[in-house]
């Protein structure tokens, strides 16, 4: 069935993130890549806005935001624009962090998609985006 494939073809991108960053020396989530990502691309932004960017829960998009403070990744601070709003951006240590990161990530792409033949894998890529509207 194709939601189980695709469950486990989550695991092992997941497993092959969590080795390669282990490898570095890195404790990230994919989940918390794709946020500090996020934050790189466009600081300033609130939860609600990291958490819609990268197609995750507003609930729990907190304790992600939570675990990169804590590292030290990113900082948070009351917006100018609306005082209820908290802004979130990337520190130096995140900045550092992430562009020791980042060709790591790019690599392990073609782990995650190893068994199949490079024509093959562009074609994977081209369905899983229509299928979520990329």
């Amino acid at each position: 069935m194709p939601g189980h494939l695709i469950r486990r073809l989550n695991q092992l991108s997941t497993q092959v993130f969590a080795a390669r960053m282990r490898a570095i020396g890195i404790d990230l989530t994919p989940v918390q890549f794709a946020a500090l990502d996020a934050i790189r691309a466009t600081p300033g932004l609130d939860q609600a806005g990291i958490a819609a960017m990268i197609a995750y829960d507003r609930a729990t998009i907190g304790g992600v935001i939570e675990r990169l403070l804590q590292k030290g990744y990113v900082e948070r601070t009351v917006s100018a624009r609306d005082r209820r709003a908290r802004e979130i951006t990337m520190t130096k240590a995140g900045e550092a962090a992430y562009t020791r990161i980042l060709p790591v990530v790019r690599d392990l792409q073609s782990d995650i998609l190893s068994s199949l033949s490079e024509d093959e894998a562009q074609h994977l890529v081209s369905l899983m985006k229509k299928v979520v509207g990329a």
